[in-house]
């Protein structure tokens, strides 16, 4: 019998973060199970995120902490967190309020790639 991932907890001193202290993070939509972004989280913004209930990020290219929806109020509201079996990726699901992609689309994941040359 496998275990489900709501089986098996951790600590977040069990995160594997990279060279630069970051970790990729899937968001999908906790209701439908859409995949809806995909940024990267420190230490800070997981314990922001754990302890706010709206997921945060660090953004790479501002240099900072940045929750998802504070300018467009489109936030996403935390359900759970789930690591991967390396525990160096995170599944993030979550209630999103409005879109999620910055273009206005519900997901940032929808452009499909042709193999056509």
């Amino acid at each position: 019998m496998f275990a489900k991932p709501r089986d098996i907890t951790i600590g977040m001193d069990q995160i594997r973060f990279d060279e630069k202290g970051l970790i990729p993070a899937i968001v999908q939509d906790a209701q439908n199970g859409m995949v809806l972004m995909l940024g990267y989280m420190n230490s800070n913004s997981l314990q922001k995120t754990v302890e706010s209930g709206y997921v945060t990020f660090w953004s790479r290219s501002r240099q900072k902490l940045w929750t998802k929806g504070e300018t467009s109020g489109n936030y996403l509201r935390l359900v759970s967190i789930i690591a991967d079996c390396d525990r160096d990726a995170l599944l993030i699901k979550a209630n999103p309020k409005g879109p999620t992609c910055h273009t206005g689309r519900q997901s940032c994941f929808s452009w499909t790639l042709t193999t056509e040359k």
